[in-house]
């Protein structure tokens, strides 16, 4: 669509500036007017060898376009003014249109709530700052670990949880603000949903990140390389009946996180449950934000 514009925009600049030059400078259009009188006469020389008589049509026909382009040229002259204030009003409003347009797409990271397209998210993100939710007791998260364990060493399968849950990095002021923002308006559209999501993690040291995918289980992502390290990514769950949910093939559990994924999709996020290789449900980051970070830190 911006190519559109700005080809149209180069088109009218063309021709207003050729009919200016033509109403502003008289040598110039008589010039002009007289090499089309004479490619006219040309071609009808051309012709006059094919058919007799074409010759002094062709030169009646010649001298009635310039007689004509005389005439408006006449009418341009002595309206000029008028033409160039029609011009001016047709002119400016897709100038100023585009001009608009350009500020709106480099504009400030005030601006980056609107990339949301859920209306209730996009509500949220207009509103007041959003207040991350009380920090859970320590016991919730060491008991979620010690389930995980069990679970795991019982079937030996991986759960969708992330690795050592009760030593993780929890503190909300640790996670960039606006990525922060569009958490906090996820979980509030989940909470209108029936689900109380649980931030399970967050900021992740390089030194954990290298420890983590040294298991190879949860992640594959070594230090530096993971957007949990830019405060850019965070691990949530759901909350029922005072436990974090992490079994898919419970109905309630895997609609929630599709939910989940569903509303981070439409607040600009990037989902890990659409991830190829590993399937990491709980897991949110913010791409094009971690990309630029990992750039500025040569990872």
């Amino acid at each position: 669509m911006f190519a559109v514009i700005v080809l149209w925009m180069a088109l009218v600049f063309a021709v207003v500036s050729v009919l200016v030059w033509l109403v502003l400078f008289d040598t110039a259009r008589e010039a002009v007017f007289d090499r089309a009188g004479r490619i006219a006469a040309a071609l009808g020389s051309v012709l006059s060898r094919w058919q007799d008589g074409a010759s002094s049509r062709a030169q009646d026909s010649s001298q009635a376009v310039r007689a004509a382009s005389g005439r408006v040229a006449g009418k341009v002259s002595r309206h000029r003014w008028l033409l160039i204030a029609s011009l001016l009003l047709v002119l400016v409003p897709p100038l100023l249109t585009l001009a608009l347009r350009q500020r709106v797409a480099l504009g400030s990271v005030d601006d980056a709530p609107m990339l949301a397209s859920n209306p209730q998210i996009l509500e949220l993100l207009r509103g007041e700052r959003l207040v991350p939710p009380p920090e859970l007791p320590p016991e919730v998260f060491i008991a979620a670990e010690a389930e995980v364990e069990a679970v795991q060493q019982r079937t030996g399968e991986v759960v969708i949880a992330p690795e050592k849950i009760a030593s993780a990095d929890r503190r909300w002021n640790n996670i960039d603000p606006d990525f922060q923002q569009r958490v906090l308006a996820i979980y509030q559209v989940m909470r209108q949903h029936g689900y109380e999501m649980v931030l399970v993690e967050g900021y992740r040291s390089p030194e954990r990140q290298a420890r983590l995918a040294a298991g190879g289980k949860a992640t594959r992502a070594g230090a530096g390389q993971s957007c949990h390290q830019y405060g850019l990514a965070v691990d949530s769950a759901p909350m029922r009946d005072g436990k974090l949910q992490w079994n898919m093939e419970d109905p309630w559990t895997r609609r929630g996180y599709f939910l989940y994924g569903e509303l981070a999709q439409q607040a600009g996020l990037e989902w890990g449950g659409n991830w190829r290789s590993i399937k990491d449900y709980v897991h949110l980051e913010m791409k094009d934000a971690c990309r630029s970070a990992r750039r500025a830190a040569g990872r």
